[in-house]
Order: structure tokens, then C-alpha cells, then sequence
């Protein structure tokens, strides 16, 4: 006799997309639908398992969302959980806390919400020995710098207890801190399994020597950026009569963030290039659980074709996308070139000399770049066209100190970038003339 259920988190239902929707209207559709439909998969994976019971650890909006269209939708799709008998138990996230409908919506009967008060639900099941006791506590602000757990009570005794928390632990690259706490606390508690969210990267933590408690970290069932990459999933849980228990992921994305590094050194013409990267598409797109692969592509090496790619980026990233389309189900989300140009050597009178776009790279890039009071000049002019913007982008272009040194830096380096291949344009056709 065994008691399933699925642990989501971090769905962030209709998720506003930015700048995707400014490079690729198709894209920018699939990706905006993408979290419809991976919630869509997670309910009909709910149904076919017939589990007892559904658990969202928070962030099931994306904020301050007024959309009664979201609300619609998920009021539909739980409705199909609330007829099939299946429990569903969610938890407000930081996202969450912000958004109105999460007030405002009336759900099925079957759906709880846990306030910002901790309590314990018993749900009693003929498939299980034991009563099983969900526990959980939603965020009220969108900010909890404190740990939660001793908000939690103890776990009842002769059941199974299971937790649902919002939190980063003890922190996560990308995330800010929120409810700080370690496994080990969590783990210590005395719960049988602990259903995170926040970190949209999952994780599981397996019982230790110590404690009989598992931990896992579901992360979001779709990527919405190339920060998300990777297939997404949710855990499929199940929990004997002895307690022991067992999990399984599920995939759930439609759309599979990739970056795609491919190595151009050995390309001698534009042809091999372009060849080169249907290729490394090719690879991924057969490598990708998903139903789709949104791919970055990502450029290096050292090769004569290298001022030709920065000039006209354009065109290969056509060419790109042309051969994603051909491989199917293949999207380019950004094309990215760091190339160098082969070191060429010019024989004048028995005299070698550097080729002089390189000399002048190399000046751009090791003297004027780190030059004092060149970086002085250069801040000065960003911080009087910022100024002239509206307040509201204006920390598009940093907001402190250090990210505007930074865009300023690399601003320094693509636009020489874009010279340089414009100056060896024009000494290729010179050469040519």
C-alpha cells in the first residue's frame, strides 16, 4: 500500500517574456505558451498516475498579475484534479505574495492554500496504513529574510509528514536569499519528505545515516531564458507503509534551453561554417528530451573568417536559423562570436611586420581599453545619455557603479569589434580592386 503524489514549484503560470519577444515573434510565442502547456503535461501526468494528491511549492504566478485569463486556466485545470478525486496543495512563493489573484481566485474544493500561518493538514486514505500529514506556511511579503522552519510544528506522530517550503536554503547563484536554511536543519526535523521550491534548478537530498528525511528541490517545469537551460521536470513521489520513499522525474518541459558551443578554427570558407554549425545543431537537437530545443550559439576559435562573422552577423545568424528550421523543431535564441583572426605576417623588403589590424586590436584591447582617463571620458558620456532616458529603463544600462563599468567595457570591445571588421572589409576589397 503506498501513497503517491507529484511536487511542482515554480510554474510561474504566463510569465512575461522581454527580450525574446523583441528578436523572434515565433519564438517568443512558443516560449510564452510554454508554461501553459508544461502545467497542462504535469496535470495529465497527475491523471494517468491516478496519484493521491498534487503539491505546488510556490511561485505558481509570476507577480503582480491581474489576468483573469491566468486565473481561467488554472481554475480549469486543477477543476480536472478536483474531479478525479486527486488533493491539491500549494503554497504562496515571493512571487506569489505580489499577485492579486491569488487572493481573489476561488478554486475547486479539493484545493488547499496554506496562509501565512503554519498548519497541518491530516488526509486520511484507504491506500495507505498511516494518515498523511501535509505541512506548509505561504510567504505574506515578497521578502522573508528569516528562516521559516521554526514556524513549522513537529511532526505528528504514526503518520507521514510531509513539508512544503519556498526557500533558497542557504543560497543559490542567480536567486536571492530567501528563508535561509540548511538540509540538515530541514532534514533534523523529522518530516518524511521536505517539497522545495525557489531554486529553479532541482535537486534532491536522499536520507542520511542520521535522518530519515528526503529533500527535494522540484525547480520549474520550463525554462524561460537561457539562465534556465536543460530539461524540467516534476517529482513523482511515492511513500510506502514503512515510510521509505521513493522518487522519479518527470519531464515536463516543452521548450529545452541549450547552449551550443561549436569550434570554427578548422573552417576555411564560408560554406564549412555554415556546415559546421548544422552540425553541432544536429547533435543538440538529437540530444534534447524536449519538444523543442531553443539553442544559444556560441562561436570560438581562431580562423580567417573571423572579421567576415563579426560584419556580417546578420546574415549567419540567418543562415543559422535556416538550418535549425531544416533540422526541425530547432530554434536559435542568440548567436554569440568570439573569435580571433589567424596572425598574419607581412613581408615588406625583408622586413616582417605584424598585420596592422591586429596591431590595432591588440592597442584597443591592452592600452586605450585600460587607459584611466579614456574609461573617465567614456563613463561620462554614458552617464549624460542615461540621463537623458526615462527613469524607468535607466537602469537597463546599470544600476550601480560596477554593472556600468562593465556594459561600458564590453560596449568598448564589440563596437572595435565592429570597426575592425569593417576596416578589413574594406582592405579585403582593396587587395582584390
Amino acid at each position: 500500500m503506498t501513497y503517491r503524489f507529484i511536487h511542482a514549484a515554480d510554474i510561474h503560470l504566463d510569465s512575461p517574456l522581454r527580450s525574446l519577444a523583441l528578436r523572434n515573434n515565433e519564438l517568443a510565442t512558443l516560449i510564452g505558451n510554454a508554461t501553459r502547456r508544461a502545467f497542462e503535461r504535469i496535470i495529465d501526468l497527475a491523471l494517468n498516475e491516478r496519484v493521491h494528491a498534487f503539491l505546488i511549492a510556490g511561485d505558481l504566478y509570476d507577480g503582480d498579475q491581474t489576468s483573469m485569463k491566468t486565473a481561467r486556466f488554472l481554475a480549469e485545470q486543477l477543476r480536472r484534479l478536483d474531479q478525479a478525486g486527486i488533493d491539491v496543495f500549494i503554497i504562496r512563493g515571493n512571487h506569489d505574495a505580489l499577485s492579486k489573484i491569488t487572493k481573489e481566485l476561488i478554486l475547486p474544493e479539493r484545493v488547499q492554500i496554506f496562509d501565512r500561518k503554519a498548519r497541518a493538514i491530516t488526509v486520511n486514505t484507504p491506500d495507505h496504513e498511516q494518515p498523511v500529514v501535509f505541512h506548509g506556511l505561504s510567504f505574506a511579503k515578497p521578502h522573508a529574510p528569516e528562516s521559516l522552519l521554526p514556524s513549522y510544528s513537529l511532526p505528528v506522530s504514526d503518520a507521514v509528514n510531509i513539508g512544503l517550503m519556498h526557500t533558497s536554503l542557504n543560497g543559490a547563484e542567480g536567486h536571492d536569499l530567501y528563508a535561509p536554511v540548511s538540509v540538515a536543519d530541514l532534514q533534523s526535523h523529522g518530516f518524511h519528505y521536505w517539497a522545495l521550491g525557489h531554486i529553479h534548478k532541482r535537486a534532491v537530498y536522499t536520507p542520511t545515516s542520521s535522518y530519515n528525511s528526503t529533500v527535494v528541490m522540484a525547480g520549474n517545469p520550463q525554462g524561460r531564458d537561457i539562465n534556465e537551460a536543460g530539461a524540467k521536470s516534476v517529482t513523482l513521489v511515492t511513500i510506502d507503509d514503512g515510510g521509505t520513499v521513493h522518487t522519479e522525474e518527470r519531464l515536463t518541459s516543452i521548450a529545452q534551453f541549450e547552449r551550443v558551443h561549436v569550434d570554427v578554427s578548422a573552417c576555411e570558407d564560408w560554406r564549412t561554417l555554415v556546415q559546421a554549425v548544422h552540425e553541432a545543431l544536429e547533435a543538440k537537437r538529437e540530444a534534447t528530451a524536449s519538444e523543442h530545443l531553443v539553442a544559444r550559439l556560441h562561436l570560438t576559435g581562431s580562423t580567417s573568417l573571423a572579421w567576415q562573422m563579426r560584419r556580417d552577423h546578420d546574415l549567419l545568424l540567418t543562415e543559422a536559423e535556416d538550418r535549425a528550421a531544416q533540422t526541425g523543431d530547432c530554434w536559435i535564441e542568440k548567436l554569440e562570436i568570439e573569435c580571433t583572426p589567424l596572425r598574419k605576417v607581412h613581408q615588406q623588403n625583408t622586413v616582417l611586420s605584424v598585420d596592422p589590424l591586429q596591431e590595432l586590436s591588440r592597442l584597443i584591447s591592452d592600452e586605450l581599453a585600460v587607459n584611466v582617463q579614456f574609461q573617465s571620458n567614456l563613463a561620462e558620456q554614458m552617464d549624460a545619455l542615461v540621463k537623458k532616458l526615462p527613469a524607468e529603463i535607466r537602469n537597463m544600462f546599470g544600476g550601480d557603479e560596477a554593472q556600468a563599468q562593465a556594459l561600458i567595457a564590453d560596449l568598448l570591445q564589440k563596437g572595435s569589434e565592429d570597426v575592425l571588421a569593417e576596416l578589413s572589409a574594406a582592405a579585403q576589397a582593396e587587395e582584390q580592386a
